[in-house]
């Protein structure tokens, strides 16, 4: 044995390499019990609490869809909103076919993937910010395009069928964990995946696309495949917003508004973090219920509160976090511990 393998003996055996910190297990067992609070809220408090919550989940959802998208895959969208219109009008449409309209939100999902299979073709020929403003080009047209379908209600918009046989408190109750089972399912899909060979290929391409590629990686096909993922959890929140609303209206569910509100929520909670979207979508719901009052003074405040934190906090308050502490509630990356030591992550 040479010398130079003699020293990485040494210091391999000098240290443990795993792929969760010394915080992720009692976090674990601390986010368990949180999920089983929220599961048994709707037995717990008023309906108008859990009508809320819905927004709450649904904001979560959508941003951790667009932090997949750009924080991990580096694919800058100001155009998801192309996606909740498309997976809120699926409801609508299976509705009237007789689909009740809760299965139909999953059904939204796959609808939406369908959809953005061939724009994926499309958007993926533009690059930088071309791409972030083709993709809100895509999602005008598509708006276009159902304003001028007369049985999805047109320009005025439709209401939901299929619900009025249903107990108004059940409603509400089954609606509230369908969209807490939607940002369940968002946070535990990009963990997943992040964890996976994908997910190291998706942070290769963000950080360097053309190395990337050099070293074997498919480029065109982690980025469709962040793209699709993206598209059908979009797709599942724009359904949860139909059944939570009852009703439809193109230029709602088309507005830029979404990917302000996402983008927003990612930057306030650092982008590149699974973590991110949790914290931002929290205070940007504790910012809307306390600004909701204060008119155009609201978006005044929610613009001067997204500057700062571009300004002095560019990896989000979950980047400070994470600095200070060292905590990671959902480890996508591997910790280096010395043995005998306190363990130093990276």
């Amino acid at each position: 044995m040479t010398i130079s393998q003699t020293l990485i003996s040494r210091a391999a055996a000098a240290v443990d390499v795993s792929r969760s910190a010394r915080s992720s297990k009692p976090s674990a067992v601390v986010m368990l019990v949180a999920v089983v609070v929220l599961v048994a809220l709707p037995f717990l408090v008023f309906s108008n609490v859990t009508d809320t919550m819905v927004n709450l989940f649904v904001l979560i959802a959508l941003a951790s869809m667009w932090n997949l998208l750009a924080g991990f895959g580096g694919l800058v969208s100001v155009g998801q909103q192309a996606y909740i219109g498309i997976g809120a009008y699926s409801v609508i449409a299976l509705a009237d076919q007789g689909v009740s309209p809760f299965l139909a939100v999953p059904l939204a999902a796959v609808t939406c993937v369908i959809f953005a299979l061939p724009t994926s073709w499309l958007a993926f020929r533009l690059r930088g910010d071309y791409f972030a403003v083709g993709t809100w080009v895509i999602a005008e047209v598509y708006r276009l395009l159902v304003v001028r379908v007369d049985s999805l209600g047109g320009a005025s918009g439709k209401g939901l069928a299929g619900l009025s046989g249903i107990d108004q408190t059940f409603r509400g109750a089954l609606t509230y964990w369908i969209a807490l089972a939607l940002a369940l399912a968002t946070i535990a899909g990009c963990y997943l995946l992040l964890r996976g060979r994908l997910g190291l290929a998706l942070m290769a391409v963000r950080d360097e696309e053309t190395a990337a590629s050099s070293v074997g990686i498919d480029v065109r096909r982690a980025k469709r495949m962040v793209y699709l993922v993206s598209a059908a959890g979009c797709g599942a929140a724009g359904g949860v917003i139909t059944v939570s609303s009852l009703s439809v209206n193109p230029d709602a569910i088309f507005s830029v508004q979404w990917s302000a509100y996402m983008i927003f929520i990612v930057v306030i909670g650092g982008i590149g973090y699974i973590e991110g979207p949790l914290l931002g979508a929290v205070i940007f719901f504790a910012l809307q219920q306390l600004l909701a009052d204060y008119g155009s003074w609201y978006l005044v405040l929610l613009g001067a509160v997204g500057i700062a934190a571009a300004l002095w906090l560019p990896r989000g308050l979950w980047g400070l976090v994470r600095d200070r502490t060292g905590l990671s509630l959902f480890p996508v990356g591997y910790f280096v511990r010395e043995r005998g030591a306190d363990a130093a992550s990276r």
